[in-house]
């Protein structure tokens, strides 16, 4: 939560000094290439191959030989970043140019995107180094430091935005500049807050690389499947920052700082509970225990449905006022909260669907099945460019969100069922029970923001910081109370454990 809270302190940031122009617009695209990978390794192909191989070697043949794996892992990765790096900066040009043609109508915003994709690639080998530091310290238990380490890299640009950016004039560079060098640096600060635990945990590193290496082999084998199975959402965002370059000024951020905020239930439950989740499959898988790994699937997927689905109808409700409150100040005019609304509204629809790959996906990879979710994610790029650049054409930029959406969700329920049969079912009964009164529970919770938020205009009128803070707050604690209600009137025991979770998670010590 800590990590995520900071990435929406970095938009804020970010949105106050250079709004949603053409300066971010460039900065987007740059980033979103090392982004990219940045998410495929960090919460894809670590968790799909790593996390279940590392698992396996502690379970049935200790630390030492865990540790080994652990090398090779890194030096292997170290290697195949490095060399993605040096071809990156050789053809950044065409790359950029290839990705983002319709800048070069706006002086100067092609070439800007240029100087700023060259400054962050190599970003990619920080966050791969350290995606399999997180990778091991989540074999071990260890959850809470992996979680926070992002926050470093947050904390960092929002330090380089607020030192660096007066100063980048001086040295003749343009001043979203420091915003990529706040992303080197917090790759670097992502490795240096894991680096003690792990290194207490007992692991050295060596600069070792063995093909022979069983393990290496089969995590290297299953990350390859393993990134394209966890690659659809990635990938459909990327394709959208293509498209949404053609759409005029405005059209890349807007997209972005609308995904991001949607992105921050997805963080902080989705991805929280999939992190937790995975090290438990791959044990249950370990020893063949199937009726293990049905019931920590159902666990997780319920957990997901009972947080996401009110999270999403309440990312709709609220969506302007949420956004006015955070981000409509400095550069970010009143134009830029309708279109960021806009788009949040049609990317929260996808929500449940996002959240509940971060599930299925690695279960099948700790069960060495990669090809169905490589088939299914394969599909779901080909289905969503399709329905993107039909929807692009009549929708304009909300086009690509809905189009995106639209894929997650059939994404996630081809995968589910796939894992239904797997398994010989995954409790579907209890499942769908949990998600009926969700989303009854959750209307109700919906329609009591939507008045809520209505009256509060009215005796709380203003668009002061002040005033959009208290508003919004007083709308979502409100809303609240109503689900917390609506949830024990329905039946929903399953909110109350979460909370229950939650809050003996908070009382107790943390490891790690």
């Amino acid at each position: 939560m800590t990590s995520r809270v900071l990435g929406l302190v970095r938009d804020q940031v970010m949105a106050y000094l250079f709004g949603a122009g053409n300066a971010v617009d460039a900065y987007n695209v740059a980033f979103r290439i090392p982004n990219l990978v940045r998410d495929l390794f960090a919460e894809g192909a670590m968790s799909a191959a790593f996390v279940p191989t590392f698992t396996r070697y502690l379970t049935r043949e200790g630390r030492p030989a865990a540790w080994r794996l652990g090398n090779h892992v890194v030096n292997a990765l170290l290697i195949v970043t490095a060399l993605v790096v040096c071809a990156g900066l050789l053809f950044t040009e065409p790359l950029v140019t290839m990705f983002a043609e319709d800048y070069s109508q706006v002086p100067g915003k092609l070439e800007l995107t240029v100087l700023l994709t060259r400054v962050m690639l190599p970003f990619l080998t920080l966050v791969a180094i350290a995606a399999a530091f997180m990778g091991m310290l989540n074999s071990l238990n260890r959850f809470f430091v992996p979680a926070l380490s992002p926050a470093m890299f947050n904390v960092a640009s929002i330090l380089c935005a607020i030192l660096l950016v007066p100063l980048m004039p001086r040295v003749g560079l343009p001043p979203i500049t420091a915003m990529a060098i706040g992303v080197l640096i917090g790759g670097a600060g992502q490795i240096l807050a894991q680096w003690p635990v792990l290194h207490k945990e007992g692991y050295r590193y060596r600069p070792v690389v063995d093909l022979r290496e069983p393990g290496l082999r089969q995590v290297l084998i299953l990350m390859g499947p393993g990134t394209l199975g966890l690659a659809a959402t990635q990938i459909n965002v990327f394709v959208n920052t293509v498209l949404a370059t053609g759409e005029g000024t405005g059209a890349v951020s807007w997209l972005n700082y609308a995904f991001r905020l949607m992105y921050l239930p997805l963080g902080i439950f989705g991805v929280s509970i999939a992190t937790a989740a995975v090290p438990g499959i791959a044990r249950h898988a370990a020893r063949d225990d199937l009726a293990g790994m049905r019931h920590e699937v159902a666990n997780g997927i319920a957990m997901m449905t009972v947080l996401n689905v009110p999270a999403t109808l309440g990312l709709i409700v609220l969506a302007r006022p949420i956004i006015a409150m955070l981000f409509e100040r400095g550069a970010f005019a009143p134009r830029d909260t309708d279109a960021t609304a806009a788009a949040l509204v049609c990317y929260a629809i996808g929500l449940i669907g996002y959240s509940v790959v971060k599930v299925v996906s690695p279960t099948f990879y700790a069960l060495h099945e990669s090809r169905k979710p490589v088939m299914v994610s394969a599909a779901s790029v080909l289905v969503n460019a399709a329905l993107n650049i039909m929807f692009v054409r009549r929708f304009g930029y909300l086009g690509l969100a809905v189009g995106t959406s639209l894929t997650a969700l059939l994404n996630a329920s081809v995968l589910l069922d796939m894992l239904r049969r797997r398994l010989g079912g995954i409790e579907g009964t209890r499942l769908l029970g949990v998600f009926g009164r969700t989303l009854v529970a959750s209307v109700v919770m919906a329609a009591a923001a939507f008045a809520l938020d209505g009256w509060l205009i009215q005796i709380l009128p203003g668009r002061t910081l002040l005033m959009e803070v208290v508003r919004v707050a007083t709308t979502i604690s409100g809303s609240l109370v109503v689900l917390l209600a609506a949830s024990s009137l329905v039946g929903l025991h399953e909110i109350k454990d979460v909370l229950r979770a939650l809050t003996a998670r908070l009382r107790r010590p943390r490891r790690g």
